[in-house]
C-alpha cells in the first residue's frame, strides 16, 4: 500500500480491487510529467498483483482530471520540442498501459473530465460517470489540438463523424450523452455515485480472474485483427479455459442450469 503523501498518482491494493488516485486536487488533477509517469507506475504495480481483479482510477477532490497542466506545458515549451514531447509521451505510455495490463481498468468520473481527462476516459476499459460530470474535449476552444489520444481513440469508440463533431465543436457532453455514444457504461446520480461505483467494482472483483483477463485480452486482440482470427482465438481460449478449469467447469455449467 502506498501513502498519498508526496505522490500525484497513488496505487493502493484493497483486497481484489486496485485503486489509483490522481492526487492533485488543488489543480483539478491536471496532468504533469510526474503524474503521467506515476500513473503508469501505479497501473503496472496493481496490474502485476495477482490478488487484484479490477483497477479503478479516480480523481481526488471531486474532479477526475482537467487535462494538461498549463504551467507545465509552458515550462516545457520554453525548454524546446524534445522537452515538451516528454509530457505527451509519458501520458501516452500511461494510457497505453491500461490496454497492456491483464485486468480491466475502470474510470470513475465525476466533476471535470476535460481534454486529457476526457482522453484518459477513452483509454479506460469501462467508464462510470456521475450525472453531474462535465465532460468535453476542450482543446479546440483554445486553438489547440489533442495530444493524448482523442484523434485516434475517439473515432474508434463513437465513429468518425461523431468524433470530428465532438473535437471540432469542443461541446460539453452530459453523462447521459456519454452513455448513449458509448463513452461510458453507466451514469449514476452524484449522491449515489460512490455507492454504485463500489457495487460495480465489488461485482467485478468477485469474478474469476482468469475468465476476466481472458475476456479482456480476446476483446482487445479481436479489435486489432480480423473477425475470422478473433473467432478462432475465442474457440481456442474457451477450450483451454474449460480444460484448465477441470471439474470446476462442469460445476459451473450445472450451476447455470439450476439458475435458468
Amino acid at each position: 500500500m502506498t501513502s498519498l503523501d508526496g505522490k500525484v498518482a497513488v496505487a493502493t491494493a484493497d483486497g481484489s480491487i486496485g485503486r489509483v488516485t490522481l492526487n492533485r486536487p488543488d489543480k483539478m488533477n491536471s496532468v504533469t510529467v510526474a503524474l503521467a509517469q506515476q500513473l503508469e507506475q501505479a497501473l503496472n504495480e496493481l496490474g502485476g498483483n495477482q490478488d487484484v481483479n479490477v483497477i479503478v482510477i479516480r480523481g481526488a477532490g471531486g474532479n477526475f482530471c482537467a487535462g494538461g497542466d498549463f504551467a507545465e506545458v509552458e515550462r516545457l515549451r520554453a525548454a524546446g520540442p524534445e522537452a515538451l514531447k516528454t509530457l505527451f509521451v509519458a501520458f501516452r505510455r500511461a494510457c497505453d498501459t491500461i490496454a497492456d495490463i491483464d485486468v480491466p481498468v475502470v474510470a470513475a468520473v465525476e466533476g471535470v473530465a476535460a481534454a486529457g481527462g476526457f482522453e484518459l476516459m477513452q483509454a479506460a476499459d469501462i467508464v462510470l460517470v456521475s450525472e453531474t460530470a462535465r465532460i468535453a474535449d476542450t482543446h479546440i476552444r483554445f486553438g489547440m489540438i489533442p495530444g493524448g489520444g482523442s484523434t485516434a481513440r475517439l473515432p474508434r469508440i463513437i465513429g468518425r463523424q461523431q468524433a470530428l463533431a465532438t473535437l471540432l465543436s469542443g461541446e460539453r457532453l452530459t453523462a447521459t450523452e456519454a452513455v448513449i455514444r458509448g463513452l461510458a457504461h453507466r451514469a449514476y446520480p452524484q449522491d449515489a455515485f460512490d455507492e454504485q461505483v463500489e457495487s460495480f467494482l465489488t461485482e467485478l472483483a468477485g469474478r474469476s480472474r482468469h475468465a476476466v483477463t481472458t475476456i479482456k485480452r480476446l476483446v482487445n486482440d479481436g479489435l486489432r485483427g480480423t473477425l475470422e482470427q478473433a473467432l478462432t482465438n475465442e474457440v481456442d481460449a474457451v477450450v483451454d479455459h474449460i480444460i484448465g478449469a477441470g471439474a470446476a467447469s462442469a460445476a459451473a455449467f450445472d450451476s447455470r442450469k439450476a439458475k435458468s
